[in-house]
């Protein structure tokens, strides 16, 4: 446990910064299906879907840039438990059951980005500087 401690530690800052960038990514992929139809998905006309597709596309940019991370994870994580409980939890109450485990995934993860903040490789980080 110390090796790891000592060995991982060291790069916390910059591990905590590839994961906000590569959730982000993966999120406003998401919200690229809906909007625009790429990458497997199609476009969405139904209101819900196309809020859903601007809040996960212009969000996880902004999430992925370290842009006001903590507003735009914020609504995103209040935005994938809206998606839990008015989609999947009808499904049953386990997400494994339900589909719904990246929506809680999402939720929890953008919850704690919310909280903690951008991080080092971030916009938030060089305007800061300035």
């Amino acid at each position: 446990m110390k090796f790891i401690e000592r060995s991982l530690g060291k790069f916390t800052k910059e591990i905590y910064s590839l994961m906000r960038i590569i959730i982000a990514v993966l999120f406003a992929s998401h919200g690229a299906q809906k909007l625009f139809g790429v990458l497997g998905g199609h476009v969405m006309h139904n209101p819900k879907f196309i809020i859903a597709g601007i809040i996960e596309f212009f969000g996880g940019i902004m999430i992925c840039l370290g842009f006001k991370t903590r507003i735009a994870a914020f609504i995103a994580s209040g935005e994938m438990a809206y998606a839990y409980f008015t989609v999947h939890s009808s499904g049953g109450f386990w997400p494994i059951m339900n589909g719904g485990e990246k929506a809680v995934f999402y939720c929890f993860v953008f919850l704690f980005m919310a909280a903690y903040g951008s991080g080092s490789w971030s916009v938030d980080s060089l305007l800061k500087r300035k």
